[in-house]
């Protein structure tokens, strides 16, 4: 009869240990899970007043962390020193200690005062990692019924599956903490790499650009980064993102050239599963992926309208829906967006929606050509013969015979172009020494002294009379009359009564 009543407990507490490790499987929780465990030994194994003490490691007490049935602030702070009761010898011996009646030890203290005195008492310590770290302790709702032992075995295995859950949660906060250290050195690298210092030029034309950078980058505001094809817009969109208060969000960048109308589409919106041959499953979209952050879109001006239509409600209403989905998505983006292409021309031509335009035209950055700034090219070359020096791994260096060659070419493909240029003249060094001699032209045609346009004006300079900025914007915009006009913030009508009235000769092409 005895060996069914055992044998009948034991069944009962292998389901309750179940239960016990599917609860501290789930959660890592180091907070909540000791109550679910609690109550679970309670009310499937009728191990009632379950207490969980921790140790606290700057005095070496035991303090009562959680008891069952008791929120935490309904009970005072109880702490038991080593040696001190019950509790006190389990610090002071690491053994479980099982008492067939409470009453039948003088060194209980009782101080929660809910145990029973005619009840027995089990505790037991956890460990974790092999160093006691607290103590579980029960009392079996029963009279003592000669099984002591086998709940004893019963709570020590309890105990050692806290230990277990509560060195998982320590060795998974250690790791968590580990990643946010990496990626704070990492986001600071990056910002690094990504920010102001990576912009290299002191002319006026790029200080104008810092400014403009770090008063936009405060704000959320759309921004238009204006240039030909090798200026660098996309190291400015990484300067205005790193250097905003949306640095610690994600930060996606999509070439809208690269992509045919309906791959993009799905590329910038995601899709649903099922909503075309090949969508295996549902994906979510770069403005999704962006969320709470930024996205760069490049090239904005190659996008058909039919799409441009739909990338103006995400920047209206900063709602989507993925394709093949019918359900509408609310997204927190800042766009970033940069072309080559004259806009105002395409939206003349219709080829580009004007609502979309003054959309995306918010806060427009407009980069220099390289030829506008030769100022810049000695620095510019030297930082980039840095990278290129980084890349190969070896020391390299320019002459300034080698610079002077760089200034007189006008450098049509802007920084990329010359770029390119240095890289092939490294490659060609064997000794890293890079002269003149190295730095060969693809379009000889257009090597020699940059054609002499005059001196380039800042049109905001108020020193400069109103018939040289005039003359000036109009060379710059090629005498195309509406480029020289926006150029200087004008109208068409406004800048033709200015030809007319300062008496300028307008050029025939």
């Amino acid at each position: 009869m005895a060996m069914d009543a055992e044998g009948a407990l034991k069944h009962t507490l292998m389901e309750t240990l179940y239960k016990v490790s599917v609860i501290l499987s789930r959660s890592l929780d180091v907070k909540q899970t000791p109550q679910e465990v609690l109550r679970v030994l309670e009310e499937s194994a009728g191990l009632t007043r379950g207490m969980i003490s921790v140790l606290d490691a700057d005095s070496g007490d035991l303090v009562v962390n959680a008891v069952q049935g008791i929120e935490p602030q309904e009970f005072e702070p109880i702490r038991y020193q080593s040696g001190e009761g019950v509790l006190g010898l389990i610090i002071e011996e690491g053994k479980t200690v099982a008492l067939p009646s409470v009453a039948a030890n003088p060194r209980f203290l009782n101080r929660l005062g809910i145990y029973e005195r005619r009840l027995p008492f089990i505790a037991a310590p956890i460990h974790v990692g092999g160093t006691l770290q607290g103590v579980l302790a029960v009392q079996p709702n029963k009279l003592d019924d000669g099984l002591l032992a086998v709940r004893a075995q019963f709570v020590e295995m309890v105990a050692n599956l806290i230990g277990q859950s509560v060195k998982l949660s320590l060795d998974v906060a250690e790791e968590k903490k580990m990643i946010a250290e990496e990626r704070d050195t990492l986001r600071r690298t990056v910002r690094v790499q990504h920010g102001f210092d990576n912009i290299v030029g002191h002319s006026a034309g790029m200080r104008r650009i810092f400014e403009q950078i770090r008063m936009v980058a405060k704000w959320n505001t759309t921004v238009l980064i204006r240039g030909e094809t090798g200026t660098g817009k996309e190291l400015i969109a990484n300067a205005i993102h790193y250097n905003s208060p949306r640095a610690r969000g994600p930060y996606v960048r999509l070439n809208c050239a690269s992509l045919p109308e309906n791959l993009l589409e799905s590329e910038l919106f995601g899709h649903e599963k099922g909503a075309f041959t090949g969508a295996v499953n549902s994906r979510k979209g770069r403005f999704e992926m962006a969320d709470g952050g930024s996205i760069f879109l490049d090239e904005i001006g190659e996008i058909s309208p039919a799409f441009q239509a739909k990338l103006l409600r995400v920047l209206q209403e900063g709602e989507l829906e993925r394709v093949g989905g019918g359900r509408t998505l609310k997204v927190d983006v800042r766009v970033i967006a940069a072309t080559h292409r004259d806009l105002e021309d395409a939206v003349d031509e219709g080829k580009f929606r004007e609502d979309l335009y003054f959309r995306l035209n918010v806060m427009p950055i407009k980069l220099p050509a390289l030829r506008e700034r030769l100022e810049d090219v000695p620095e510019i070359a030297r930082h980039l013969m840095g990278r290129i020096s980084q890349l190969q791994g070896r020391p390299l260096d320019l002459t300034e015979a080698a610079i002077s060659r760089l200034i007189q070419y006008s450098w049509p493909g802007n920084v990329r172009e010359m770029e390119n240029c240095l890289e092939r003249a490294a490659v060609m060094s064997e000794s890293g020494h890079i002269d003149a001699d190295l730095i060969r032209i693809d379009r000889q045609r257009d090597s020699g002294p940059v054609p002499s346009a005059g001196p380039r004006i800042d049109f905001d300079d108020p020193t400069v009379d109103e018939r040289t900025k005039v003359i000036a914007a109009l060379e710059q915009a090629g005498w195309v009359q509406a480029k020289a006009a926006r150029l200087l913030n004008m109208t068409p009508r406004q800048i033709a009564y200015r030809i007319l009235t300062l008496g300028i000769e307008v050029k025939q092409f």
